[in-house]
Parts: structure tokens; sequence; C-alpha cells
């Protein structure tokens, strides 16, 4: 028996993959309602809206296949569209050079360039911060216009403390000049004469009623296969005896009602705090120490649903302008049509960034839907009397928080779980306190599943996501990084998405 905490895309895709080889699985899932974690879809009124939005492109061919099994007859293929707003002013994201230098104006884009050749010619040496390491790549003036504002809202705290862990994950390989030549130059694929290649920056696949459908069909995959999906299900203790090497997790339902169950692994996807303080026989000082130190943020999305004045047609667009609190606004019915049941009607989310029982967090909820209100039309993006109803959602530990000891904290409790625990693993973004995409959780998943097959551990789940390109610039599904490897890689060739 395997028993699996959290039924995300880490969780389900580990189920699935051990169900169907004849694994018994009890995936243990907190949200009454839900599967799908924070890419989950909710619903008001026949309205769907992503939580945080999802785009399903991977350069593993096995994701890819995986996508393309669970959910074979539901998978859209829709434009990709993002910008972002400065100064009142749209400009195209990825990068397009002319248009960016028109927007900024002649004496802004000089001091862009001056910013940029300064970089290059005296960069910060052995850079630590967020900060450091994007003003190397691009230079101080183009980081604190494309990059500071909304990266301060999204983690709550100066680039300077945002370790550049977090850049080299997430831009990796990306400079400006890169920048400006994928903007000017298509992309050519070798011998296909002369023909661009599509890509992500162009189009990507979305079940068309949200990411949700996906996890919904994966769980009852599941199920057929003789697993259980046991939702409303919170995990409250995970005790290992070292003897027999056999775990007995405790969980309680709504009611209260206090159940056990024996299994011989456990999967976990739940934050790595939370994980820490489950386990019996108890950490050492040191690693619970660590454990409380490593913090996460929070997200809210405030849901318009409004009349269509085709305002904008992007699956989202970046906010960059300190005078409001919005981060980032999802249009879903460019996601998908279907998600929007009806056709002069669209539907936004305003998403905002905090933590938990501080600040916007404490807001009501009406309070947040005046506040989406208010920002909307400050910036222009739509009319309050257009707005007929509206609706809010809130997601706990979205993101694990790369500050700048995050690393250190990880290191100590990994050490301990690995040394302590050879059959607990950890998969997932907040299993791994990874900001990983949908595809790298997946991937760690289902290396995960190979290690239980085959009784030893064949990879090493913390490669994937270490070494990959982290721009939008992969053909999907273009590498094999799974089937016949039978030694731990130095080297796991992992996806590279949309950040989410």
């Amino acid at each position: 028996m395997v028993a699996i905490i959290g039924a995300g895309p880490a969780g389900l895709t580990a189920a699935y993959l051990l169900s169907r080889a004849g694994v018994p699985v009890t995936v243990f899932e907190g949200d009454p309602q839900y599967v799908g974690g924070i890419s989950k879809t909710a619903t008001y009124k026949d309205y769907h809206f992503d939580i945080g939005g999802h785009r399903f492109f991977s350069k593993s061919k096995e994701v890819e296949d995986l996508w393309s099994e669970i959910l074979p007859d539901d998978m859209l293929v829709r434009p990709r569209s993002s910008r972002i707003l400065y100064n009142g002013q749209f400009f195209s994201y990825p990068l397009k050079a002319a248009e960016a230098l028109f927007n900024l104006g002649i004496f802004e884009s000089v001091r862009c360039g001056l910013s940029y050749l300064w970089a290059r010619l005296f960069p910060v040496k052995n850079p630590k911060s967020f900060e450091d390491w994007v003003s190397n790549q691009f230079g101080k003036r183009l980081f604190q216009i494309f990059f500071k504002t909304y990266t301060e809202k999204v983690w709550g705290m100066s680039c300077k403390e945002i370790s550049a862990d977090w850049a080299a994950q997430r831009i990796k390989g990306l400079s400006l000049t890169t920048a400006v030549l994928n903007a000017l130059l298509p992309k050519r694929k070798p011998g296909s004469g002369g023909k661009t290649v599509k890509t992500l920056i162009e189009s990507f696949r979305y079940p068309r009623l949200g990411p949700g459908m996906m996890w919904e069909a994966c769980a009852e995959k599941v199920k057929a296969a003789g697993g259980q999906v046991l939702m409303g299900r919170r995990v409250t203790e995970c005790a290992f005896d070292e003897s027999s090497k056999e775990w007995t997790v405790t969980t309680q339902d709504q009611n209260g009602q206090v159940q056990t169950l024996p299994a011989q692994h456990v999967i976990s996807t739940a934050p790595v705090r939370e994980l820490c303080s489950m386990l019996k026989p108890a950490l050492s000082e040191e690693s619970v120490q660590a454990a409380n130190q490593l913090r996460y943020r929070d997200f809210i999305t405030a849901v318009l649903i409004l009349h269509d004045r085709d305002a904008f047609a992007d699956n989202w667009i970046y906010i960059h302008d300190p005078s409001v609190q919005v981060g980032r606004i999802q249009n879903f019915k460019s996601w998908s049509p279907e998600m929007v049941p009806d056709p002069k009607m669209t539907c936004y989310g305003l998403e905002y960034f905090c933590f938990e029982h501080t600040g916007l967090w404490e807001l009501t909820d009406e309070q947040l839907q005046e506040l989406a209100k208010s920002e909307i039309s400050k910036l222009g993006l739509a009319r309050q009397e257009d707005i007929v109803d509206a609706c809010v959602v809130r997601q706990r530990k979205a993101y694990p928080v790369y500050d700048d000891a995050y690393a250190r904290h990880l290191a100590t409790i990994r050490e301990e779980l690995t040394r302590r625990f050879p059959t607990l693993h950890l998969v997932g973004r907040n299993g791994m306190h990874k900001y990983n995409n949908q595809d790298h959780s997946m991937m760690t998943a289902m290396l995960c599943a190979q290690n239980i097959l085959a009784g030893e551990t064949v990879y090493d789940l913390w490669r994937v996501n270490e070494d990959a390109e982290y721009h939008e610039a992969g053909e999907s599904g273009s590498s094999s990084s799974v089937s016949g490897q039978r030694h731990v890689p130095k080297k796991i060739e992992s996806p590279a998405t949309t950040a989410q």
C-alpha cells in the first residue's frame, strides 16, 4: 500500500501510474470538493476559473503523452498571449524589441541601453539576490521597469531579500541579447526548409473546462484501477516503525472522525513545514526549527463577471503599476470560451498575493470584490457599471518562498528525512519547496513511481527542474526524459513551461 498526501498534479500522477501498475494506493485530500490543488478549476454560477493560469505545454514527451492519455478528447489548442501593463501601455511578453523601444520612447530606451552596457561591463560578482541576478542579465533600468514591481507584489519582500536561485530557476539562460534576438529572428528548425517552428510562444493545450477537468478525470481513473481518493480527509500524523519499516498514517475527516491506514510507502505533496510536524518519531530540534522557518505566499483571486467589451484578449496581463495592489489579471474566456456560459459576458480574475492572516487576506470577500472593481476601473480595463457579479477564491500556500535562507533550511531537513525515512518520498511544488510548474511536479511524481516500482532509488527527484531552460522557447514534447534510464542521472532533462 502507498499512501499519498494531496490530490494535486503530483499526487494524482503518482497515484495513477502506481494504480495502473497494480499497486494499491490511497490518496488523502483535505479539500472536500476539488482535486487538483492549485491546478484545480473552481466554479461559480456555471462560470469556471483557473487558480493562477495553467498552460499545458511541456518539453517532456512523457508528460505530454500522459495528458493525452488522461484526457484524450477534451483538450483545446489555444493561442498564447500575455502582455505587461506598465505606465498605461501594453508590452508584449515575451519581448518584441521594436514595440518595447517605441513604447518606452527614445530617452528611456537610451537609459535602458546604457544601463545594460554598464551591467555587462561591471556585473555584480557572485550575485546573491534576485535584484543582483536580473540586473546582471538585463541592466538595472530594465530590472526596475519589468521585474521589480511585479516580483515584489508576488513575494511581499524586497528583491534584495529574494534568493538569486529564484531568478536562475525561472529565467535561466535568458539575457537581453537573447530576448532581442528571439524577438527579431523567428526560430528555425534545422532541415525544415526555413519554416518557423511553432512553440509555446504561439499556442498551448488547455482542457475545455479548465485544468481541474484533467485532474478530475485522473482521480476517476485512479478509482477505476482500484485506488482510493478520499476527499475532505486531512492527514494529522505519519508514524514510521523503524523495525518493520512500515507506516501508520492517521487522518481526520470533516466530522472529526479519526482513521488509520498502514502503508509501505508515503508520498507527500504537503508543504514541508506541515509534513515535518506530522512525522513520528519526531525530527531533531534543528530540523523542526528549519521547517518552521520555511515560508509560503498565499493567493487570492477576485473573480469579476461582466459584460464583454473586448478590453483585452490576452490569457493574462502582468500589472507593473505600483499604484494598485493587483499583480496579474486573468481573462478566463481567452483560456477557453466554454468557461464562460454566456457569450455576451466575460470573466476576469484579479490576482492578489499575500501572507495568510495579514493584510489583504484579512479583508472580507465583499471588501476584496470592491477592491477588484475599483482597481480594474482605475487601470482602464473595465467599467464598474459593466460588472454584474463577483466572487473570491483563496488559495493557501500557493508559492514556496525563496528567501535568502530557504536553501539552508531545506538542506537540513532533506538530510534528516533521507537518513531516517527511506520510504518517504517528497514530490511536487510544496512537497519539495520548489516553485515547480505543473509538469515539473508531474515529472517528480512519475520518477517517484518508477523508484517505488523498481524497489530502489533509480532517479534523484531533486534534479528535476535543476538544469532545464525556463524561458518559453521549447518545442512541445520534444524530449524523452524518463524511458529507458536505469541509473540516477547526472542530469534529468526536465520540462520547461510557462510561469504559473
